[in-house]
């Protein structure tokens, strides 16, 4: 009932920038969390930032904390991971999610995700 779509991933040098973007469309609320995970080979699903439903409210990892920002539009449907100063050590391919209730840091709080997007980070 809900799809994602993420883009904005990229090959990027160390302390560059890179903009995800995530857009949802089908039957679709403004009342839900938000997050954004990433999973790198060989590794398990990692969180690394949620936003909650009006936006006001936002987490993050603590090895993203100062770097990245995240951020969402109800009227445009959309999430945003503005990511800055990145790291050899953020390269994942990462996922937008939705959570409808009882929302956390884990990937099976969330109820809807997107395809993925490959961000690398060279040294």
């Amino acid at each position: 009932q809900v799809q994602l779509v993420e883009s904005g991933g990229g090959l990027v040098q160390a302390g560059g920038s890179l903009r995800l973007s995530c857009a949802a469309s089908g039957r679709t609320f403004s009342r839900y969390a938000m997050g954004w995970f990433r999973q790198a080979p060989e590794k398990e699903r990692e969180f690394v930032a949620r936003i909650n439903w009006s936006g006001g409210s936002t987490y993050y990892t603590d090895s993203v904390k100062g770097r990245f920002t995240i951020s969402r539009d109800n009227a445009k449907k959309t999430a945003t991971l503005q990511m800055n100063s990145l790291k050899p050590e953020d390269t994942a391919v990462y996922y937008c999610a939705v959570c409808i209730f009882n929302c956390g840091s884990y990937p099976g709080g969330y109820d809807y995700w997107g395809q993925g997007t490959q961000v690398t980070v060279s040294s």
